[in-house]
C-alpha cells in the first residue's frame, strides 16, 4: 500500500500495513498476510530454540474452556469484562480463554503423581482473547492475539526459584536475537496472580507502560507498583471544623477554593470488587495504585463504584469520606494520609468538607498500607536519588505463581516421603504480534522495515530490471535455485517501484539482474541495512548470499 492507514500515529503499524504484513479487520482484530505469517513462524522457531534448551515440550490446548475450571480456581470472579462467556447448544457455559493457567493444570493432572514426574516444563503458541476496553493502534494491544506461553511445575518453592532465573536469561536471549533493547522491571500481578512478576520492556515514546527507575541504578519497577520516598505533613492538631465548599467535587476545585495545597487534601475513591465496595484514601496530589490495592485486598479492583452504589452505601458522590462513615464499607488508607496532620476530608454531605482532620482523634482506619502511585516528588528509597519515568512497551512477562493454582484446584503429587504435596508453578509469556510490532519499531528507517535476517520473511528480494529477456531468464533460474530463500518480484512495474517496495518490505538482501551487469557475468546484491552494493559472479551468488546473511 502506498498511503499510511487513516489516522495512524505509529510508524511500526503503518509499515506493517503498507508492507503487506497485516490487515485490520475490526477494532482490535487483525489478519496476518503471507509475509506476516512467515515472520510469525520465524519468531516461533526462535523462541522454541531457546525454550527447548530448558527442557520445554510443546503442547497445544483449546482456546475455549469450561467455566467450571475457572470457578475451581476462583478466577471467574477475578476477571471482569475481558472474559467472554457463552453457552454451547447444550447449555454448558464456556469461556474464550484470556490465559491458560487453569487449562494447563487440568492438562497435566493425569500426568503427575510422584515427585519423580517433576519438574515439568510445557509451552504452546496459542490464540488468546481478551475483550480489552482500550485497544491500541497496531498490534501492541489487541483483543485477539497469538501468544507464546509456558508453564513450569516444580517439587518445591526452592526448585521454582532455581528454575526462574534460567527462564529470565532465556527471555533476554530471545529479545537480543530479535534485535531489540529491553529493560526488566518488577511488575504487577494483575488477574494472573501469584507471588512476584517481572516484565521485559522496550523503552518507547509510544509505550503504554511506565518504568520507574533510580538514576543511580539501584531500583526499577513498573509504575503500577513502584515505591518511593513519602512526605508527611506535620503540625500540631488544630480544631476540626466543617466548612461549606460549593461544587468542589474535584481536588483541583477544592484546592483552589480553599487555597490549600493538594498535599493537605484527602482523596477518597470507592471501587467495586468481588467482595463488595472498598474505599481507598490517598493524598490529593497522588493517585490510587489499583495494582497495589489489589495486592493488599487479594482480590481484583474491577471498576469504580457507580453513583447509585455509593448512594446505596450511604455515601455522597463528590464528597466521599471515611470520617464517621466506615460502618458500611471497607476502608484502606495510604500511610501518608494517616501520618499527616490537619487534613481536609469530605464531609459525606453535599457541598461540605471537614478541615483539620487528624487520624486517631477524628477518625480511625484499621487498614493502612502503601496504595499510592509515586509522583514527581518521590525519590529512591535505597539511595535517595531522583526517580525517572520512562515510557515503554511490554514485550514479555514472567510470573512466580507459587502453589496457589495447585492448592485451589487440588493438583497434588507424592513427595519422596510419600506425603501429599502441591507443585509450585511459574508461567512465562510473550505476545508474538506485539513482538513483531516492536521489532519493526526498533528496526526501520525512512524507507521501510529492516528485518534481522533470521526473522525476515525471505532472505532475498529478487528482481530483473529492464526489458532484457536474458536477464529475466536468469532471474527465473535464480528463483529456482534459491527456492524458499527468495521472494521473486516478477511484476512488469518500473525499477523504481520495485526498489521502493523492496525497501518497504525490508528483506535483508536485494538481488538485481540487469543486462548491464549480465554482460560481465555479474549480479548486483544490495544490503538493506546499510545500502552497500556488491557485484558477484553469477556462479558465486549463493555463496555470496550466505556470506552476507551470515550464520546466527
Amino acid at each position: 500500500m502506498r498511503e499510511d492507514p487513516h489516522g495512524s500515529t505509529r510508524e511500526s503499524y503503518s509499515l506493517l500495513i503498507k508492507g503487506g504484513y497485516i490487515r485490520q479487520m475490526s477494532q482490535g482484530l487483525f489478519s496476518f498476510l503471507p509475509l506476516g505469517v512467515r515472520v510469525l513462524n520465524n519468531l516461533q522457531n526462535l523462541i522454541s530454540e531457546e525454550v527447548e534448551k530448558l527442557g520445554g515440550q510443546e503442547v497445544n490446548v483449546p482456546l475455549v474452556s469450561s467455566i467450571d475450571i475457572w470457578r475451581k480456581s476462583g478466577r471467574d470472579k477475578w476477571v471482569g469484562k475481558e472474559l467472554i462467556r457463552f453457552n454451547d447448544r447444550h447449555g454448558r457455559e464456556l469461556v474464550l480463554s484470556p490465559t491458560h493457567e487453569e487449562t494447563m493444570v487440568e492438562l497435566i493432572r493425569s500426568s503427575i503423581s510422584s515427585y519423580r514426574d517433576l519438574p515439568l516444563f510445557i509451552y504452546q503458541f496459542q490464540i488468546k482473547f481478551r475483550d480489552e476496553e482500550k485497544t491500541r493502534e497496531g498490534l501492541v494491544r489487541t483483543k485477539e492475539f497469538l501468544m507464546y506461553d509456558s508453564y513450569s511445575f516444580h517439587r518445591s518453592g526452592n526448585d521454582l526459584n532455581n528454575f526462574f532465573p534460567r527462564v529470565f536469561t532465556a527471555f533476554g536471549k530471545i529479545f537480543k536475537r530479535c534485535n531489540i533493547e529491553t529493560v526488566t522491571a518488577e511488575a504487577g500481578l494483575g488477574f494472573i496472580g501469584g507471588e512476584k512478576s517481572f516484565e521485559f520492556l522496550m523503552p518507547s515514546g509510544d509505550g503504554d507502560n511506565v518504568v520507574v527507575g533510580c538514576k543511580n541504578g539501584h531500583y526499577r519497577a513498573n509504575r503500577d507498583i513502584a515505591v518511593g520516598s513519602k512526605k508527611y505533613m506535620d503540625g500540631n492538631p488544630l480544631a476540626m471544623e466543617k466548612v461549606e465548599t460549593p461544587c468542589c467535587v474535584t481536588m483541583d476545585k477544592l484546592s483552589e477554593y480553599l487555597n490549600i495545597d493538594k498535599h493537605r487534601l484527602a482523596k477518597s475513591v470507592v471501587y467495586f470488587t468481588p467482595d463488595g465496595l472498598v474505599m481507598a484514601v490517598v493524598l490529593g496530589d497522588y493517585e490510587v495504585g489499583k495494582e497495589k490495592l489489589s495486592r493488599y485486598l487479594k482480590a481484583p479492583v474491577l471498576r469504580l463504584a457507580a453513583n447509585k452504589e455509593l448512594i446505596a452505601a450511604g455515601l455522597v458522590p463528590g464528597y466521599l469520606s471515611p470520617v464517621g462513615n466506615t460502618d458500611n464499607i471497607r476502608v484502606i488508607a495510604d500511610d501518608m494520609v494517616v501520618k499527616s496532620a490537619n487534613m481536609v476530608f469530605g464531609a459525606n454531605e453535599e457541598n461540605f468538607h471537614f478541615l483539620n482532620v487528624n487520624h486517631g482523634r477524628d477518625y480511625e482506619i484499621a487498614e493502612i498500607t502503601d496504595i499510592s502511585l509515586i509522583n514527581k516528588q518521590s525519590t529512591c528509597l535505597f539511595c535517595g536519588g531522583p526517580l525517572q519515568e520512562v515510557p515503554a512497551i511490554e514485550v514479555g512477562h514472567i510470573f512466580k505463581l507459587g502453589d496457589h493454582y495447585a492448592r485451589v484446584m487440588n493438583l497434588v503429587f507424592h513427595d519422596d516421603k510419600d506425603r501429599t504435596a502441591f507443585p509450585h508453578m511459574g508461567c512465562y509469556g510473550i505476545g508474538l504480534g506485539r513482538l513483531m510490532d516492536v521489532i519493526v519499531e526498533a528496526n526501520h528507517d525512512d524507507r521501510g522495515i529492516i528485518w534481522p535476517p533470521h526473522l525476515a520473511p525471505f532472505k532475498v528480494f529478487l528482481m530483473a530490471i529492464g526489458k532484457s529477456l536474458s536477464a529475466k531468464k536468469l532471474a527465473e533460474e535464480l528463483h529456482e535455485e534459491l527456492g524458499d530463500m527468495a521472494l521473486y518480484d516478477d511484476r512488469e512495474d518500473s525499477p523504481g517501484v520495485k526498489f521502493k517496495d523492496a525497501d518497504l518490505i525490508g528483506i535483508p538482501l536485494r538481488v538485481v539482474v540487469s543486462a548491464r551487469h549480465l554482460s560481465e557475468g555479474m549480479v548486483e546484491i544490495q544490503e538493506r541495512k546499510n545500502g552497500k552494493i556488491t557485484l558477484v559472479l553469477r556462479e558465486k551468488i549463493k555463496e555470496a548470499i550466505d556470506s552476507l546473511i551470515g550464520k546466527e
